[in-house]
């Protein structure tokens, strides 16, 4: 009897054996990498669960800054805690989270300048005048930073710069409810002109919903609504669709913005024709300090006055404001190379039965 197969059956036998092995291998490796995408995926859902945590932890430490502010302040500006970076470190730095990083900056929403104010809301066909003049300053300065940003870059642009007009007809086309085909001056654009493109579309002919949908107004370029570079911002950074509030009883849109918390292009389109040279001054002034103390009162909305060189520059009333319950917060987590990001619109609101103060969420937007 044959115990072992012939010498012509060895090789067939290890052929056999070698694909086995080689299966046995192959199956092996395979439950491996499952397992390890198994743990991964799961890893990964755990840091992005622990994200969300951390995202809304943060959003409720600025919430209770916010609360807290308007409890002990009637103002709002940038001397206050939910300003000033380092205070707000002092706050994240209780959160009890041992791994990752967690971010928060709280700005005024009423710093920027209010796009649906550009109208009479809510009749919603007439310029608003003060605004219009303000949006006639401040574009002419984006504009003018623009044309400078290109000057100095070798980059050769093939299309001209707007008029300032041209930017702003054509918004406040976008937002009134008098779409009769009368377009606002020479350059305005009504739905005959956005039908005509490709693809068409209609105007809103009524308040913004969103900043990003001025993009798709005529006269606002992508170049001039984004940021250009790390020194030229787009008008993204300075305009706002939310600033609705009661007047009497109905709803409009004031368009005053907060003196003490507006960034540079906006106090500078707030200041007269001729005098935006003077919003470096007041933008100092509000955070000059010594021995870590602010220096000046910010409390009346005429303060600016006291400013050097600001004595008799003035601003038109309905366009300033000292108080504010709309803020933005951006907050940000990282937890092992993953990270998320959060933008939150709040605003400030009385609870009619308690007579508390809480934060109304407004909107909130992840990257």
């Amino acid at each position: 009897m044959t115990l072992w197969p012939p010498d012509n059956q060895k090789g067939v036998v290890l052929i056999l054996t070698l694909t086995i092995v080689t299966i046995l291998v192959t199956v092996t490796f395979e439950l491996n990498r499952q397992m390890q995408s198994s743990v991964l995926s799961a890893a990964v859902v755990r840091d992005r669960v622990l994200l969300d945590h951390m995202i809304d932890s943060a959003v409720e430490v600025a919430k209770g800054i916010l609360i807290a502010d308007k409890n002990d302040s009637e103002i709002d500006s940038v001397q206050e805690d939910w300003a000033v970076p380092e205070k707000i470190d002092a706050y994240l730095a209780g959160m009890p989270f041992e791994q990752g990083e967690v971010g928060l900056m709280i700005t005024d929403e009423l710093s920027r300048v209010q796009v649906n104010a550009l109208v009479q809301f809510p009749d919603g066909k007439d310029y608003n005048t003060a605004q219009r003049d303000l949006w006639l300053r401040f574009i002419s300065l984006m504009l003018a930073q623009q044309e400078d940003a290109r000057q100095e870059t070798a980059e050769l642009f093939t299309d001209e710069l707007p008029e300032p007009g041209a930017v702003i007809n054509p918004i406040k086309d976008w937002l009134d409810d008098n779409d009769n085909d009368a377009i606002t001056g020479l350059d305005g654009a009504e739905n005959e002109y956005y039908e005509d493109l490709d693809p068409p579309y209609k105007t809103r002919n009524g308040p913004i919903r969103y900043v990003e949908e001025l993009v798709r107004t005529k006269g606002i370029t992508p170049e001039l609504f984004y940021t250009l570079n790390e020194e030229v911002m787009g008008i993204s950074n300075f305009v706002t669709v939310h600033g609705l509030a009661a007047s009497g009883d109905k709803f409009t849109y004031t368009g005053k913005i907060n003196i003490n918390t507006a960034e540079m292009p906006v106090l500078a389109g707030l200041l007269p024709l001729g005098h935006e040279f003077l919003a470096p001054e007041i933008y100092n002034y509000r955070i000059e300090k010594a021995e870590e103390r602010f220096l000046y009162d910010l409390t009346g909305a005429a303060w600016y006055k006291q400013v050097p060189g600001c004595s008799e520059v003035d601003i038109p009333e309905e366009l300033i404001t000292t108080q504010s319950d709309l803020f933005r917060i951006e907050c940000f987590a990282t937890v092992n190379d993953v990270q998320k990001i959060a933008t939150v619109i709040v605003e400030r609101q009385k609870d009619a039965e308690s007579g508390k103060w809480y934060c109304k969420l407004l909107r909130r937007q992840y990257e």
